[in-house]
């Protein structure tokens, strides 16, 4: 039996709601800590913090500061032409360089995925469906197409390989996106010189075999798990953007965001989850378009300080914010979301951001101090631990 605890972090809401916090939390000081990313790929912007430096994940994980190593499982999409930035940044800041593995399967976002994705939104006008157009649905549905680019077939390809392979694509496959999308001619036009500019996909192909010299494919996944103390899967986004979230479809991710795609890569091992904690705000945000339930003004939550992470930007707009619906619609994603797994492992919450909003639990029609809210026979009934954070810093959260 492995020694090995895994645990996962997974945002309940609309994301944003402290993945990096917790996923720093959790790496233990002391442990040899892996970080698994599961799902998404280079638009996930995880926040860690400390009293002398900041730092917001994208690839590398949030367990980092601590010396984790990195994992994209074959269920997320790395973007090898975006890593060395991070990489840098992140040195930059910590003078080390943590190690980045890689299943060999990972599908590769290309620069192809990212122009349709900035493209398509662009085109929806106030029809958005909320991306960052970071290409990372555009990369799902390509590879659904029978186009996939897996990081361990990079190798044997070679600069021209790959080359060719995206020339391909170009061909065959974006035609028929363009036409699936009936994106107005009048919009495309503007990135049309991108993706017939061949230089784009050579520099593309040049520049991702050459960050190749930055990870180490794993070929033995249960062995090399095996080698770790714990295993933290560091979800992004959250469960209401999960693509399968009919409630607020078209607006929701391509990816899924709780527990499938973890409970797939533990059973083919023959593993299990030891605890799923489940991340939220005291209030609710979400950053880009669609339905935001119980939506309110900023001013209405009492101590909201600036997010210097989710700036606003052209693909998303402003942060927008709510307060929870109910205790019952609190509850309901993380129990649809545990239905995943076919035994209950511990079930945690942690909630974040309580210094915004004076230890108060935002509820329309009702907030709740935060001993009330989790003294509600929901909340214990669904949780078997909460975890409070009432500021920026995973040593001071209590639980």
């Amino acid at each position: 039996m492995s020694k090995t605890e895994f645990k996962a972090v997974i945002g309940k809401n609309f994301g944003d709601e402290g993945k990096g916090l917790a996923t720093d939390f959790l790496c233990r000081k002391g442990a040899k800590n892996l970080v698994v990313r599961a799902n998404g790929g280079a638009q996930s912007g995880h926040t860690v913090e400390t009293k002398t430096k900041r730092f917001v994940f994208h690839e590398l994980s949030s367990g980092s500061f601590k010396g984790a190593d990195t994992y994209w499982a074959d269920t997320y999409h790395p973007d090898l032409y975006k890593l060395p930035e991070e990489v840098d940044d992140f040195k930059a800041v910590a003078v080390f360089f943590p190690r980045i593995f890689s299943h060999k399967d990972a599908g590769i976002t290309t620069i192809l995925d990212v122009i349709l994705n900035m493209a398509f939104e662009k085109a929806r006008g106030d029809n958005r469906h909320g991306s960052c157009a970071m290409g990372i649905y555009e990369t799902d549905l390509r590879e659904r197409a029978g186009y996939k680019i897996s990081v361990g077939e990079i190798p044997s390809l070679g600069v021209k390989g790959l080359t060719d392979k995206l020339f391909k694509i170009r061909e065959t496959y974006i035609p028929k996106r363009i036409e699936e999308e009936k994106m107005p001619s009048g919009i495309l036009k503007e990135y049309s010189d991108l993706l017939n500019d061949k230089n784009v996909i050579i520099n593309f192909a040049d520049e991702v075999f050459k960050n190749l010299k930055l990870i180490e494919v794993v070929e033995n996944e249960k062995t090399f798990f095996s080698k770790y103390d714990n295993v933290i899967f560091e979800n992004g986004q959250g469960l209401l953007l999960d693509s399968e979230c009919e409630r607020f479809y078209p607006n929701v991710s391509g990816s899924r965001t709780g527990l499938t795609n973890i409970s797939k890569i533990l059973s083919r091992n023959n593993l299990k989850l030891s605890e799923a904690v489940y991340v939220s705000r005291s209030y609710v945000t979400r950053h880009g378009a669609g339905f935001l339930p119980s939506e309110c003004e900023p001013n209405e939550i009492p101590g909201l300080l600036k997010d210097n992470t989710n700036l606003p930007n052209e693909w998303q707009g402003s942060l927008r914010y709510a307060f929870h619906e109910s205790i019952d619609e609190f509850i309901k994603p993380v129990e649809e979301d545990l239905k995943e797994l076919d035994y209950r492992p511990k079930v945690s919450l942690l909630l974040t951001h309580l210094n915004e909003s004076k230890d108060t639990v935002l509820i329309k029609g009702g907030s709740l101090n935060v001993d009330e809210f989790t003294s509600q026979k929901e909340i214990i009934k669904t949780f078997d631990k909460v975890y409070l954070s009432k500021d920026r810093y995973a040593q001071n959260i209590k639980g």
